[in-house]
Formats: C-alpha cells, sequence, structure tokens
C-alpha cells in the first residue's frame, strides 16, 4: 500500500507544478478511507477545486501534495512529518476529524509549521508558540443556534449521545454551556465509537429518559447511527444535530430515519435560498462552479467548502508572506503564521474570515444558518 501511495504522490506532485522555481509547497492530509471517509472526501475534492480557482500567487506557482491518514490520528501524525521532514512543506493543511488533526498540529507547532485545519480544533499548549487556526464554525457557536431553536420548539429535556472522541467531548461542552439558564435539562451523556456498528444499549438509556429531543455529537456516515436507532424503537421526539452532519452520506445512510433533523451549517449549503444582502452568497454560487468543473460533479454538502475557505484564507495570506520571504525557508513560514493569524475580512463560502493570535477561530455569527433535512433535502429554516 504504501508502495503505491508513493507513486501516487509522486505522480500527483508532477501534475500540478511543473515550475522548479521557489513553489509555495502545501501538504495537505485528509481520510480517503475508514470511518472518516465521507467527510475526507469532500475535503480533497474542495481542495481540488481551490486549486483549479487559483494555483498561483502573484507569479509564485504553487505545489499541492496530499496524502491519506485512512481515518487514523497515527497516520495523520506520520503524514504530518513526512510532508514537514521529507517535502519541505511550507504550509499544513487538514485533516477530516479532530483527534487527527490534533495530532497533526503536535508536529505543526514542533517544526514551526503553519497549519490550517478543517477541523474545529484548537492547538494544545505549546513552548513554540501559536502555529495553527481553524475554517469550520467553533461547536460552541453553532450548538447555541441549535439551543436557541430547541427553546422555540419548548423543549424541556434533551438527551445527548456523541462520539467518544474529542470532537464528542467538544459537542457536549457547547451544549452544557449554551444550555445554562434556558431551562433545558440534559438528561443524558451517552458515546460511542466513530467505528461502532451499533449503538442499542445507549439508544434505551435515553428512551428510559424520555427527552423532548436528541442532540447528538457526530459526524459524517457514523453520525447517522443514533437517528436510526431511535428510529427502529419508534422514537417520535425532535432531533438535533451538528454542522457535522450535512454530508450526503449521512443522508444517504440515515435514509427516513434522519428526515427532519435540525442542525447548524454553514450557508454555502443553502446558498441559492438565501439573499442577495448575505456576504457569503456570490461566492458561494461561483465556487459551485469551480467545484463542477474541478470535480465533474455539482457540490452537495458543506465539508468541501471547508477545504476550499481553508484555500483562499491560504492564498491572502500567502500574498503578505511573499512580501517579507521566499517559499521554502524558516523565514516564509514565520511570515506566512504571521500573516494568517493577521487575516482580515477574508469573504469564503461559509463565512467572512478575520483572524488574530491567540485566536483559533476567525468567524462570527453570519457564518451559520438553520437547515431541517426534508425529503433528502437541507432546508433553510427562518
Amino acid at each position: 500500500m504504501m508502495s503505491r501511495l508513493t507513486v501516487g504522490v509522486a505522480a500527483l506532485v508532477l501534475s500540478v507544478s511543473t515550475s522548479f522555481g521557489a513553489d509555495i509547497t502545501v501538504g495537505f492530509v485528509t481520510a480517503l478511507s475508514g470511518p472518516g471517509a465521507s467527510i475526507g472526501i469532500p475535503y480533497e475534492k474542495g481542495v481540488l477545486a481551490g486549486f483549479a480557482h487559483a494555483d498561483k500567487v502573484g507569479d509564485v506557482k504553487v505545489k499541492l501534495i496530499r496524502l491519506d491518514d485512512a481515518s487514523d490520528p497515527s497516520a495523520a501524525t506520520r503524514n504530518a512529518r513526512k510532508l514537514v521532514e521529507e517535502e519541505k512543506v511550507d504550509v499544513l493543511m487538514g485533516t477530516s476529524g479532530v483527534p487527527g488533526t490534533i495530532a497533526m498540529v503536535v508536529v505543526a507547532a514542533e517544526t514551526k509549521t503553519p497549519m490550517i485545519s478543517l477541523t474545529p480544533a484548537s492547538q494544545p499548549p505549546s513552548p513554540h508558540g501559536q502555529w495553527l487556526i481553524s475554517i469550520p464554525q467553533p461547536p460552541p457557536l453553532m450548538v447555541a443556534a441549535v439551543v436557541e431553536r430547541m427553546k422555540k420548539d419548548n423543549v424541556r429535556k434533551a438527551a445527548y449521545i456523541g462520539f467518544s472522541d474529542s470532537w464528542g467531548d467538544l459537542v457536549y461542552d457547547a451544549l452544557m454551556k449554551n444550555v445554562s439558564g434556558t431551562g433545558i435539562d440534559v438528561v443524558t451523556n451517552e458515546r460511542y465509537a466513530r467505528a461502532d456498528t451499533s449503538v442499542t444499549g445507549q439508544t434505551l438509556k435515553i428512551i428510559a429518559a424520555r427527552p423532548d429531543a436528541v442532540i447528538t455529537g457526530g459526524s459524517g456516515t457514523p453520525g447517522a447511527l443514533p437517528y436510526l436507532a431511535l428510529a427502529e424503537r419508534g422514537y417520535k421526539g425532535g432531533l438535533y444535530g451538528t454542522h457535522a452532519l450535512i454530508n450526503p452520506d449521512f443522508v444517504r445512510v440515515g435514509g427516513r430515519a434522519v428526515d427532519g433533523v435540525i442542525a447548524p451549517t454553514g450557508p454555502v449549503i443553502v446558498s441559492e435560498q438565501l439573499p442577495d444582502s448575505n456576504p457569503t452568497k456570490k461566492v458561494s454560487l461561483a465556487y459551485r462552479e469551480v467545484y463542477q468543473k474541478a470535480n465533474n460533479a455539482p457540490t452537495n454538502d458543506a465539508f468541501s467548502g471547508y477545504a476550499f475557505d481553508g484555500w483562499l484564507v491560504l492564498l491572502d495570506a500567502a500574498k503578505r508572506a511573499l512580501v517579507k520571504s521566499q517559499p521554502g525557508t524558516p523565514q516564509f513560514r514565520e511570515a506566512f503564521r504571521d500573516a494568517m493569524l493577521a487575516t482580515k475580512e477574508v469573504i469564503g463560502t461559509h463565512a467572512v474570515y478575520n483572524f488574530q493570535p491567540g485566536g483559533f477561530f476567525g468567524v462570527d455569527e453570519r457564518a451559520r444558518v438553520l437547515v431541517q433535512l426534508k425529503q433528502g433535502k437541507w432546508t433553510l429554516v427562518p
């Protein structure tokens, strides 16, 4: 497998960069296999759309190297180290799970390589300073919209079930923070692994608690499992989720069991339904066109938009970093880090991005809308 991967990477580098000057080298890691692939594959398609949109910063070519971490944080670590130490990348991007992203940023901070995260992750404390920004919306911002909706729907008791990892923790912590003072009682904190095939025991505990609604902290295809189990047992209460569910494989696997789910998302997923005054609408509609050309298929998920937005932030930061130094040097990596931490008003498909030192997220309430799944399609909730 490794030999095929090595050959594939070599062929890819040749295909996306034919210049031999001081290219800006980007190392991109995602999950093309394993339980995170339903998110990782859209990430890759989004970054290919970004590359098709712009593969140069001024006259400087951008070289893109892609690696599959197979949804394994250990592989994400190895890939990050390979990209930094062997490929000498200037910037890291990835990956499709919070555990893998955190594993990568440990390498990024240690080697002083700037990293653009495509999952809502923050950097663990490091003596080397901050080298990470995160493109997706932070869980507290998105879960707050869900809690507001639950209040309008007169939910008094809510059950929670999420992944037994850092993503599940992030959603649960955001939920508990946002329900404080609302009168909503969270009656369960059930967990399951991404690779699990059954949540029967957890579901029985949820039903026994008799909640008015269930909110989940899963993502992608595995995120459908609790809804399937609840439907099998005839649960009729409200169904809520997070932006990590806005994925065609979630809809396909969940089928009728996920019909009616309410979740927050970036505005790109319903761009046609937005008013013209929305700042992201024009970029989102243009993105759909470039995605179609790059992937020979229409975009129907939120995750590819995160990768595209990451590419837009990367281009903006690289332009400013090039004024100070040349790619392939520690000085350029530091200049890029400083530039990405000073990003101002970069309009993407999900948000208008503004970053600053000490903050890992760069979005505000313009980065969220509520949608409901109706007959397999996401519809804007007023």
